[in-house]
């Protein structure tokens, strides 16, 4: 997760969709965005909104075995997925219009120097 210096391992054999991982990530980092943030304006709900859609401060990519980084979620099948990602990061959503991805999402904006 950006600005967070420390990493998580995630067996991603354990889910069988991208809801599930979504909340097990949610989970994961609940407790450090809890102590990082005012603990009054934390609720219970899910802290990681929207992390496969973008509508929320952070989104989930991954690095698949060519090293390209896609977005979670797009359009591909949660066997390939599990098969292909190499590595998950959590970015925050404001910072992925200066990245490059190889698939973006129609409900997210394109990068212009997308690939795909």
């Amino acid at each position: 997760m950006d600005g967070i210096p420390i990493g998580r391992k995630v067996d991603l054999n354990a889910y069988d969709n991208y809801e599930e991982l979504s909340l097990a990530v949610d989970n994961l980092f609940r407790g450090l965005l809890s102590a990082q943030r005012d603990l009054k304006t934390v609720e219970e709900k899910q802290v990681l909104t929207g992390l496969l859609d973008g509508s929320g401060e952070y989104t989930l990519v991954y690095e698949d075995t060519e090293r390209d980084r896609m977005l979670v979620g797009d359009d591909v099948p949660w066997n390939m997925f599990v098969s292909t990602a190499k590595r998950l990061r959590v970015l925050k959503t404001s910072d992925l219009s200066g990245l490059s991805l190889g698939v973006m999402s129609r409900k997210r904006t394109a990068p212009e120097s997308c690939t795909r």
